[in-house]
């Protein structure tokens, strides 16, 4: 079985792909500070869909916004009512961002439509170009919502349950910006419908950048279990009260802090990675003892069982510290995602794609949570990595990935679809 490496419609343009990347940069929120701060399901994010949609709708292919904001353009296929392909990762970004982390994938995704309706490519089965909402869990606690909707993973309950920091639940901001939280199932993704999915993605860490690999091919997706901490102490005036008398809960969160550091650290918890990335104390003034305080944790492993013995351990280690001290401690579980292994079938096919183009590439594990790790639920799903610089910083506005090697990455997306399509084709006919 041979697929052709876009020998036809000719390479990613990596001028095109900036120009792209540079549009999506300039949509930031105002005052938002340096970096790009495009929230989940915030009218400028709905706003950066329709510039997608607007693109893919010049290209000709057939668009439409589903009812949890994923927008998909769909290429059709030569072959009607086969399982089609899909690309594509999503547009939100944490506040501050750099101009990369998703927006690499849509970009890319833009690109090979190009390609492909330039060249006058079709496939046998049609390509959905993807664009997914709300991936990023800066808001709402909650990672992968749009791709978590489409894989059945979450439904009207739980968007009605999850807050934002001014109180605002997932259900009422998708409400304000037209969406429908009630009719998820709506925009659930049949596994009939689907033959495979790849995800581009640039890699958030420093290994391809370190070695000058240029493509990175995933083969698991760390899970992560992300907690609040609720500590209670007692609000009380700092020059009034003694050390002795105080339960001074931002003391406390303190301590908690650095346990959470030494845990990962310990080496029954090789590969675990633990993080307080957040944390609001109250009342918050200069000459009080902060009453109260929320602790957010993040914890990322490739290891399912130890991912959740980790942060249980993370919860009971709190509770004495906090005993102790005289201070009140409660959890409560934001969100959790387990460790995903991709299929080895799809990484290989599109291995053979980058051998084929002279790519070099390496197979390596994700360190961060993608929409590629819900949608596996649904759909066999492949990632391809491409380098990140300045030491791997993502969630950065020293986020840096350069257009000629996002071209590459593209090149291997386009060539690793029309491989796939060559050989799920060879293995309906073998079957028919």
């Amino acid at each position: 079985m041979s697929a052709p490496i876009l020998a036809a419609p000719g390479r990613a343009d990596a001028d095109r792909l900036r120009t792209h990347l540079d549009t999506f940069a300039g949509m930031s929120e105002p005052g938002g500070g340096a970096g790009v701060t495009r929230l989940a399901y915030t009218p400028l994010e709905r706003a950066a869909h329709d510039v997608y949609a607007s693109h893919m709708r010049a290209l000709g292919l057939d668009v439409r916004t589903d009812t949890a904001g994923n927008t998909i353009a769909e290429l059709p296929g030569r072959t009607p009512g086969l399982p089609g392909l899909g690309t594509g990762s999503h547009l939100d970004s944490v506040p501050g961002a750099g101009a990369y982390d998703g927006i690499a994938g849509v970009v890319a995704a833009m690109e090979v439509a190009r390609l492909f309706v330039s060249g006058g490519i079709r496939l046998t089965r049609p390509v959905r170009f993807v664009a997914f909402a709300a991936e990023e869990g800066a808001r709402f606690g909650q990672a992968c919502t749009g791709s978590r909707i489409v894989a059945g993973l979450t439904g009207p309950a739980d968007l009605a349950a999850k807050q934002d920091a001014d109180g605002v639940s997932l259900a009422r901001a998708m409400t304000a910006v037209g969406l429908d939280p009630n009719d998820t199932e709506a925009a659930r993704w049949r596994g009939e419908d689907w033959a495979a999915f790849l995800e581009l993605h640039i890699e958030q860490g420093s290994l391809l950048a370190s070695e000058s690999v240029p493509v990175g091919l995933v083969d698991l997706i760390s899970g992560s279990t992300r907690l609040r901490l609720d500590l209670t102490g007692r609000a009380s005036h700092t020059g009034g009260t003694p050390m002795r008398m105080r339960a001074d809960a931002m003391a406390a969160a303190a301590e908690v802090i650095l346990m959470i550091e030494t845990l990962a650290n310990d080496s029954r918890h090789h590969g675990t990675r633990a993080t307080v990335g957040r944390m609001h104390a109250s009342p918050g003034s200069l000459t009080t003892i902060a009453g109260s305080a929320e602790v957010y944790v993040d914890v990322r492993d490739v290891d399912n069982d130890r991912q959740r013995l980790t942060a249980a351990e993370i919860v009971d280690s709190a509770q004495n510290i906090c005993s102790r001290r005289g201070i009140g401690c409660e959890s409560r579980l934001l969100a959790d995602a387990s460790p995903v292994i991709l299929p080895r079938w799809l990484r290989d096919t599109v291995a053979e794609a980058a051998t084929e183009a002279g790519i070099a590439h390496r197979v390596m594990p994700s360190g961060a949570s993608h929409d590629a790790q819900m949608i596996n639920h649904v759909v066999p799903t492949g990632m391809i990595f491409v380098p990140s610089h300045n030491g791997g910083v993502s969630h950065s506005p020293e986020e840096l990935t350069r257009p000629a090697e996002l071209a590459v990455g593209t090149d291997i997306l386009a060539s690793g679809l029309l491989r796939l399509d060559a050989r799920l084709s060879a293995q309906e006919d073998t079957a028919a």
